[in-house]
């Protein structure tokens, strides 16, 4: 047994080791990574750069999600089977006492091995460092959470059993650097700069650029956000303006909110996200032009989507919530192909019931109901496009395991 528990130790501190030198080599660069496995002896990383003094302080976890699910749309039975919605491997911590490092890859995503913008598999989401400068200041480098606002757009996607179109459609995870600005204890601000995606023009735009439109060559988003808390911190407000370049003189603009009431046994939020896109690069309004043939992405549109969500926690062991989601795309400038107007409308409502079998743990099982409408409208519909409705089931488990 003693011989086991060594075994599990080393590994442990082989794998901790292992990642902080693949998350440092994000922020400062190959040569410098090179230079700190040269070394032969077997002392782990950190110990090596502090002379023994501190030790990695880390978490692992893999993060689980599974379901029994049965479709409908339209009323009509379109498929009943087991899927596994989500399951990530998270790794995280601190060392040196000034900074920190976090690491979370997809494994339901499949890409490619290198993206041709940031250098890296599209099913990493997160490979970042972070340094506190003082009481005051942080920066965080590498491949991080955009500072989009909005609770359903920054709460661990674990928790999240459908997402808006519009949140399920943004660039939210991207290579750049954050500025933390920590104000006092209610009131903290980021200033980002990152990429606006992480291929090239031609993946981010489903239908590819419309005639006489040039890709980029700067193709990064700036964000500010705010974040405040008050009523002993139930009240949570976070708001966000951002602005970037998605092709030559077409931009984007972001304004999204989230408006939180936390304080049990009910917990409340209401969104509002908005972009004004100068090509159409969620491609939500594009699709309903590939109906009959090859499809066109649509300048000048924008988006607008509402969430109301509301938690209540029956019991100990029981939680339940309905959710609300509206949402409209427009477009905002009419051009030869398309006149100014909406072009689809969208709400869902969902109720969820979820079991917690043991106190104080993040195993969870949970019966959802979703109910989808996708109404296009007569500018839409006069490209082939027809409305539907879809409507889930799902009764299903959630866990995250911790692995050390």
């Amino acid at each position: 047994m003693m011989g086991r528990l060594v075994e599990i130790k080393v590994w442990k501190e082989i794998v901790v080791s292992l990642f902080v030198c693949l998350t440092l080599s994000v922020g400062n660069g190959y040569a410098q990574s090179e230079s700190m496995v040269s070394s032969t002896d077997n002392v782990p990383l950190l110990e090596r750069m502090t002379d023994g003094k501190r030790k990695v302080d880390s978490d692992m976890n893999i993060q689980f999600c599974s379901a029994a699910d049965v479709s409908f749309n339209n009323a009509k039975l379109d498929e009943a089977a087991f899927k596994v919605h989500r399951i990530r491997l998270e790794v995280l911590g601190g060392f040196h006492e000034k900074f920190s490092y976090h690491f979370r890859q997809s494994l339901n995503q499949y890409t490619t091995p290198n993206i041709p913008l940031d250098n890296l598999s599209g099913s990493v989401e997160l490979a970042m460092v972070g340094w506190q400068l003082n009481d005051k200041w942080k920066l965080t480098a590498g491949k991080q959470p955009v500072q989009f606002s909005g609770y359903e757009c920054w709460v661990n996607a674990i928790k999240v059993r459908h997402y808006s179109d519009f949140n399920n459609t943004i660039p939210c995870y991207q290579a750049g650097l954050n500025a933390a600005y920590k104000m006092n204890d209610n009131h903290e601000f980021n200033f980002q700069v990152t990429n606006n995606r992480n291929g090239d023009s031609a993946d981010q735009f489903m239908y590819g650029l419309p005639e006489g439109v040039e890709p980029t060559k700067i193709p990064l988003l700036a964000t500010v956000n705010w974040d405040g808390y008050f009523v002993g911190h139930a009240m949570q407000l976070r708001y966000s303006l951002s602005y970037g370049q998605l092709a030559k003189h077409k931009n984007v603009f972001y304004f999204t909110c989230g408006n939180v009431w936390d304080k049990k046994p009910f917990l409340g939020y209401i969104d509002f996200m908005y972009s004004r896109e100068g090509v159409d690069s969620k491609g939500l309004i594009s699709e309903v032009t590939a109906v009959n043939g090859e499809g066109t992405t649509v300048p000048n549109v924008d988006y607008f989507t509402t969430i109301f969500n509301l938690d209540y926690r029956v019991a100990s062991h029981w939680n339940m919530y309905v959710k609300g989601v509206y949402e409209q795309g427009n477009v905002f400038k009419s051009n030869d192909m398309f006149s100014s107007g909406t072009y689809r409308r969208v709400w869902n409502v969902q109720l969820c019931a979820e079991y917690y079998p043991l106190k104080n743990s993040e195993l969870l099982c949970y019966l959802h109901l979703l109910y989808k409408n996708i109404h296009l409208t007569e500018k839409a519909r006069s490209w082939g496009a027809e409305s539907y409705n879809h409507q889930r089931i799902s009764l299903g488990l959630v866990y995250t395991l911790p692995v050390f």
